[in-house]
């Protein structure tokens, strides 16, 4: 018996009793347990979704993007199956999408979308930022790219959605290392500034790469960077960022450090300082 089960299946096999399943098992889904003492999380959960389908239903979604490495994904996300039921339980969201074999891949011996197809079904189902955040974190974790989506936007086109997804698709940049990333390169993008370069190299005297920006843009040599809460709990860190600042000032750079509890009306009056310094300049 594993960790997630059927406890109709256990019960046949006498590996435990009804008052067990009662008192020492957690019920995640219709028929579906895993002990008590047993730390939930996302997989555990997405293993009994699928037990809960009678193992017939293929993994999407958040749970899918997780699966295959991407970060940020809650814990209590709703598990998304490819699967026809019309009374899903509550923490799973069953879809009766058409998908082929081709976009299943196994992981953890699981039917599991695969990065594409879960960056198809990210893109149609949430809103635009929280797409735009997981698709950035599937791509950072699998080097995923618009054009590995393209075939399903010809396979089912003029499906629901596909207008979303493709905006979602054409925002997505492997670049941001954090939902904070996401959300203020594309607070730059709907202020209708120019599309912000993401992971920009700043060179030494050497000709190496001391610094990796953020977000910006090189012709201008404006960049932007989320100071996240590592850097100030960290004091060699924080020594290391100060020295780097430095450098990349040193380098012509202007640079607008953005934190946690900034407005965006803030952030984005900073940024439009340093436009208006730069035209200034030329």
């Amino acid at each position: 018996m594993g960790t997630v089960f059927l406890g109709t299946e256990a019960l046949a096999r006498n590996e435990v009793t009804r008052g067990q399943l009662r008192w020492k098992y957690r019920r995640l889904y219709p028929d579906v347990y895993m002990p008590e003492l047993a730390v939930p999380s996302l997989y555990a959960n997405s293993v009994g979704a699928w037990l809960w389908s009678g193992r017939q239903a293929t993994i999407t979604g958040r749970a899918a993007s997780a699966m295959h490495g991407a970060k940020w994904v809650d814990e209590s996300s709703p598990i998304e199956l490819l699967w026809r039921n019309d009374h899903p339980p509550d923490g799973i969201i069953a879809r009766s999408d058409r998908f082929r074999d081709d976009e299943v891949a196994l992981r953890d011996h699981l039917p599991v979308a695969t990065p594409a197809r879960t960056a198809y079904d990210l893109g149609r189902h949430l809103p635009r930022n929280d797409a735009v955040t997981h698709l950035d974190a599937l791509s950072r974790a699998t080097g995923l790219t618009a054009s590995d989506v393209a075939p399903l936007l010809d396979r089912y086109r003029g499906a629901r959605g596909i207008r979303r997804l493709t905006t979602a698709i054409d925002l997505m940049d492997g670049g941001g290392q954090s939902p904070k990333e996401t959300e203020l390169r594309l607070l730059l993008i709907d202020a209708g500034y120019p599309r912000p370069t993401t992971q920009i190299p700043v060179i030494d005297d050497a000709g190496y790469p001391f610094a990796y920006l953020d977000m910006g843009w090189e012709d201008v040599m404006i960049a932007v960077e989320y100071d996240g809460e590592q850097h100030r709990t960290s004091t060699k860190q924080w020594r290391w960022d100060v020295k780097r600042l430095r450098k990349v000032h040193d380098r012509g750079w202007l640079h607008i450090k953005v934190i946690a509890g900034d407005r965006h009306s803030d952030t984005l009056d900073r940024v439009a300082r340093a436009w208006e310094a730069r035209r200034n300049r030329s």
